[in-house]
This record gives structure tokens, sequence and C-alpha cells, in this order.
């Protein structure tokens, strides 16, 4: 009798679609996120207790009769009496139900329990009746029942003391996510290709799935229908990221897509693809729109903060006849670059182990920089003919496959290939130089106030490196902008002591004696945030020797940033600079020359060469003096101090002409300038002061 009852309500509840479509059901139960109840579509307040939206859940999506012994269980691991709780939880499940509906909770004296929803809408019963004919169902269908998800079933629902409630709850929310997302699929493999809903329901479905790999390809499918191949080659390396973080194996993936790519023709660019934002715990979140994919900054990372330009440096492959691709010397190579990298604190440089992992699983330069997501890429190959040994390299910038630099280096090697650190040293300092002036340029195109720290000092060096009185100001502006963000700033502290630095070299101010004492104060800061930066040694080493003490003081920090990272080549300039007037001039000469081979285009070049013929004056010879003299004059930004430096070098090899020229071209743009103002910048020995003055008196410089 009781089963032939349940059986015929069955019946009467049979076209749960027919609920879905009603406008306004006398009784609504909503599952698939917060529990609601709405009576006449007015939504009814649910009792406190936990225990009874529980039950009423439970009796619901159960669709049957329960035994009483059966919801005792499920809601109470140790009652008092469980029967009684039992009647109160229902009692209070008819008052939610309302007077008209009191009948819907039916108990039999067979001890069973249901809840009758007959002519109710339960958005969990209209979507499972869908989902059970999902290839046939229509279109509006499939919509419907998918917008009917607004968060988890139960979404929050959870009692405590129940762990056989806990557990049917994990299985039920489980099952209803995997309905989820087969209707998710479903839509977005029947929507336009392309189309806006396609992303949107493909955004949905990794949401709830991050780690479904199918999900991946149907998105990377679609990607590539709308002709989007560069925005699917950043998904995938983002994907790449997660899975790995989280050990999901995700070489499959990869080769599906690699032979799914291969397998179809590129594509133009098409319309925009609509914003497409895939999010998990392990990668930044890669954003899919009109102007191609870009990484977005996770919340707290939004404040304009430091950050440091990133490198990967893969491994170094020998292409030298019958050698295999991995050899000592490339491996050799590949390391000691990566550390001296490092060693320069200025770059976030990516470990050795994860970019041997990756070259170990064939991947290419460009994947390996979209999944390692760092800016720039370095690859050098080697090929060794007996004991010559030719290095090929190139920089890359990421995000456009952009060749920032290419060089092939050549050296002799032994079989220790012990002589291989000065090659390496000019590979590491000219990595950083070329990634310096890329993020300086960079910075040069953005709006001032849209600067973060590490942006807002490169455009300080940018200006720093004009060697002129506004151009100096704007820097400093730039750098103590960026340590207004970070104060922390071991780099921007040391640029901004260069600042000070000039400002009393130059004659840039009139207060001398306060820069000087500014460029010391800032150097100090540079050292105190960060002891093992060369920079900041460097800044020091410089400051001191402004400030007229003693020089060893002067020269032990300066030999301090070169012992931080050989291929510091500012540092080595320095040692040369301090070397050349009052020191050892054998050793300036040497310092600079190494300093020129390790950054031969960097902005101080003409100082490197100018402190090579002081060196010169200082060991009587004087002709290459002058031609060294000249040289530094035609390099850029080359200053008053510099055309000085050449008129006494070409007076002393009687270039008199030559000489006044200079003077000339001095006195356009500084009318005023004389020997005096020459020599109270540097801090030359008695001698060589003598010679300088002497020499400009001879063409009227004095």
């Amino acid at each position: 009798m009781e089963r032939s009852r349940w059986s015929e309500r069955g019946n009467e509840r049979g076209n749960v679609l027919g609920a879905i479509r009603m406008k306004q059901p006398a009784l609504s139960l909503r599952l698939l996120g917060p529990l609601t109840v709405s009576r006449d579509g007015v939504a009814v307040p649910l009792p406190r207790s936990r225990k009874v939206r529980a039950l009423l859940a439970f009796l619901a999506l159960t669709r049957g009769p329960v035994g009483r012994s059966r919801l005792c269980d499920l809601l109470w691991e140790v009652p008092n009496d469980p029967r009684s709780e039992l009647r109160w939880c229902l009692s209070k499940i008819r008052g939610v139900l309302g007077p008209e509906h009191q009948h819907r909770v039916v108990t039999t004296g067979n001890d069973l329990v249901a809840l009758d929803t007959t002519g109710c809408h339960v958005d969990a019963h209209a979507v499972d009746a869908i989902a059970s004919r999902i290839g046939e169902a229509a279109h509006g269908e499939l919509v419907e029942a998918c917008d009917s998800f607004r968060g988890d079933l139960l979404d929050g629902l959870h009692v405590d003391g129940s762990p056989e409630l806990d557990g049917w709850l994990a299985a039920q929310r489980h099952r209803y996510r995997g309905l989820h997302i087969a209707l998710l699929e479903a839509l977005a493999r029947r929507s336009p290709s392309g189309s806006d809903e396609t992303f949107r329901r493909l955004e949905a479905w990794l949401r709830l799935a991050p780690f479904d790999a199918h999900a991946h390809e149907v998105l990377l499918e679609a990607l590539v229908q709308r002709g989007r191949l560069r925005d699917a080659n950043e998904h995938l390396a983002a994907t790449i990221r997660a899975f790995e973080h989280e050990g999901v194996d995700w070489l499959p993936l990869r080769e599906r897509w690699l032979a799914a790519r291969a397998a179809r023709p590129e594509h133009g660019r098409a319309a925009a693809a609509p914003s497409l934002r895939v999010e998990t715990e392990a990668a930044a979140p890669i954003a899919v729109s009109s102007d191609g994919p870009r990484h977005l900054r996770a919340p707290e990372e939004r404040l304009p903060t430091r950050r440091r330009a990133s490198v990967a440096v893969m491994p170094f492959v020998d292409r030298t006849p019958g050698q295999p691709e991995r050899t000592r010397i490339g491996d050799g190579l590949t390391e000691d670059v990566i550390t001296r990298l490092a060693k320069l604190r200025a770059l976030f440089v990516i470990a050795r182990g994860t970019v041997y992992a990756l070259s170990e699983r064939n991947i290419g330069h460009p994947e390996a920089g979209r999944i390692l997501n760092v800016e720039y890429v370095v690859s050098g190959s080697l090929r060794r003919v007996g004991d010559r040994l030719s290095v090929s390299l190139e920089l890359v910038e990421t995000h456009d496959a952009r060749i920032v630099w290419t060089d092939e280096l050549h050296c002799v090697v032994d079989d220790a290939c012990s002589v291989l650190d000065p090659t390496i040293d000019r590979i590491v300092a000219t990595i950083a130089e070329e990634i310096e002036t890329a993020e300086c340029h960079r910075a040069v195109l953005k709006a001032p106030s849209s600067l973060d720290a590490w942006e807002a000092y490169h455009r300080g060096l940018w200006h720093m490196y004009k060697f002129n009185g506004p151009d100096n100001r704007d820097a400093e502006r730039f750098f103590r902008a960026s340590l207004e963000i970070d104060p922390t700033f071991a780099r921007a502290y040391a640029g901004l002591s260069f600042t000070h630095f000039q400002n009393a070299f130059l004659d840039l101010t009139p207060d001398r004696e306060h820069q000087i004492e500014q460029a010391f104060d800032t150097a100090v800061r540079s050292v105190g945030t960060d002891d093992r930066d060369p920079a900041a040694h460097w800044a020091m080493g410089r400051a001191l020797w402004l400030r007229g003490g003693r020089g060893d003081e002067s020269l032990a920090e300066l030999r301090r940033s070169v012992e931080l990272s050989p291929n510091f080549a500012l540092g080595h300039y320095t040692l040369g600079f301090v070397h050349a007037q009052a020191g050892d001039p054998r050793s300036a000469i040497d310092a600079t020359d190494h300093s020129r081979e390790l950054s031969p285009f960097d902005p101080l070049q003409f100082a490197m060469l100018a402190t090579r013929a002081i060196a010169q004056v200082r060991l009587g010879q004087l002709d290459e003096a002058a031609e060294w003299a000249v040289k530094a004059t035609a390099r850029p930004n080359a200053h008053a101090h510099i055309l000085a430096i050449a008129v006494g070098c070409l007076v002393l090899t009687n270039r008199r002409d030559e000489a006044r020229a200079y003077v000339a071209r001095i006195r356009r743009n500084l009318p005023s300038y004389t020997v005096e103002d020459f020599l109270r910048s540097f801090r030359f020995e008695p001698e060589t002061e003598r010679t300088f003055r002497r020499s400009a008196r001879q063409v009227g410089f004095d």
C-alpha cells in the first residue's frame, strides 16, 4: 500500500521540466547555492538550526521515504533522544513550508518520513532531469539548467558532529559539480565558435575545475578557432606553471596541444575574444583580451611596489660535431652565468635546477620563458675547434619574442677551461646592461604616475646618464619616487647618491659641499639596505673619494663591489678612476680596459677612455694619452671635464690648435669655465695637477 502511494506521487512529479518553467511556483526550493525556500515568490526566513536545514535538503534530494532510524543516524552521532529531536526538526520544516504546504512532510506508521515535492520547483530536480538527456536537450534548456547554479550544493551548510551527513553532502556536491561541468561543456561546444558565450562558459568551467586537462584543451581549441594562437600559447604556459606547482602531469596536455596546432594552419588575427580570467592558487591569472594576454597581479601586488626584471638562462647547447648537446663546458658556462647574474642583485634569476628540468623535457626557449613567467630568456650554443671556442648568445624578450641582443664571442681554451672567466664576465655584464637598457626604454614610455619602484628607478637611470643639470634633477626626482614606494631599494639609494655626486663633480648646483654630504649619506643608506649589492659599495667608494678622505677607504669599498660581482663594470671603472689620479696608473689602465671589455656600450664609456688617458699622462705615454682623450670626447654625453682632459693631453703633444678648438667647444656652453673648475673636481697628485695647469696656460685656458 505504502509503495503504491509513493509510486503515484513519483508519477505526479514526472514532468519536472514543467516545474522549472513555472513563472512563480507556489513553493520553490533552491538547493544549488545557499538553501532558499520561497512561497509565492517570497523568500521565507529559515530556522537557525543547521540540522533542520540539512534535514529539509536531504528529504528534498532523496525523493522518497526514509526510515527514522536512518535520519537519526545521519544527523545525530550520539543523541540523547534522537526521535524526539527528529520530531522537533520536522515540526520546524512544516513551519517553513507554511500552513498550506504542511501536508508535504509525510510520516507513516512504518517509521518512514518523506517530503512530497509534487508541483514544487526544486532546482536540483530540474537540473537532474535535463542532465539525464543532455545530448537531446534544447540549447535554452541547457542555459536554464546551467544558470540554476548559484554556488555549490547547499553552499555554506555544515553540521558539526555529523560525519555521516558530511560524507553524504560531500558526495552530493561532487555529483552536482560534475553535472554543472557537463552542462558548461555542452554549452561551450554548442555555442557559435569563438563566441562570447563560449568563453563565458569556459571561464566558469575552469573556475570549477582548474586542473581539468580536458577543459584546458577545449579552451585552447576555442582560442585557435578565434585565430588567437599567441593567446593560446600564453594560456598553456600559465596552465603548465599551475600543474607543475600542484604536481599534476602537464606533458600530455602540451603534447596534445602541439599535435592540434601542427594539424591546423595558423589563422589571421580575428575579432577580439572576450576577457577570460582563469585563476588558480599556483599561477598568476591570464587575461585573454582584445590586446593580447597579460599577466594580472594578485590583489596584494597591485600597489606599485618594487619588482626586479626576471631572466632565465637556458642550458648552453654544444654544437661541436661528434659531441652530445650537454657537455662539461656547456654546463659550466650555464652555471657560471646563472651564478654571476644572481650576484648582481639587480635581477631575479631562475635557478639552475628549474631551467635544466625544462630543457630535459624538450621545452623550447620562448615556451620556457612563458612557463617560467619571466621577462627575458638567455640561450646560447658553443662550438669548439681545437683550442678555439666560439660562443653564440641571444637575449630575447619573452612577451613579444623580440631579440634584444645577440652576439658571438671567441676565445682560446685549454683542457681545464680555466681561461673562460673573462668570457663569462663579458657575457654576464652585457646581459645585465642590455636588460637595464630595455627596462629604461620601457619605463620612459610609461606615464610617471603609473610607475612602480623598479620602473621609477630605471626612469631615473635614463635621465642620470644624460650628464646635465635638468636631466640630473629629473633623475633625482624619480629615484626619490622609487624610494617613497619602497624605502628598502638599495639601488635607488645608489642612484640617488650618483645624482648628488654629479651635482658636486660637474658643478651643477651652487651648494657643492652639501651635495658631497648628500652623496655620502645616501651611499650609507644604500649599503645599510643591502650590504651585498655591488652597486651600494660602488656608491660608497665614489662618495668617499668625493669627500676627500683617505684614498684607501674609497679603494676598499670599490674592491668590495667587484668582489661581490666580478663582472660589475662600473666598479672596475671607478677603481681605475681613483687610481688614475693619485694611485697606481698601471692598475688604472688595467681596470678601465677591463670595464670596457665587460661593457663595451656603457653610458660611461667616455669616462673610461678619459681615465685611461689620465693614467698614461702620469706614465709619460703622452701620444697615447692624447689619442685616448680625443676618443673620449667623441663618445655620447662627454661633458666639459672630458674636453678639458683632451685639452691638456693635446698641448702635451704640441697639438695646440686642436687643443684651442676644444677650449672653444667648452666655452660655447660654459663661457666662464677654466682649468681651475676642472682641477677642483679631481684629486690629482701634485705633479699631475701642475702638468694640467701649465698646459692650460699655453692655450689661454687658465
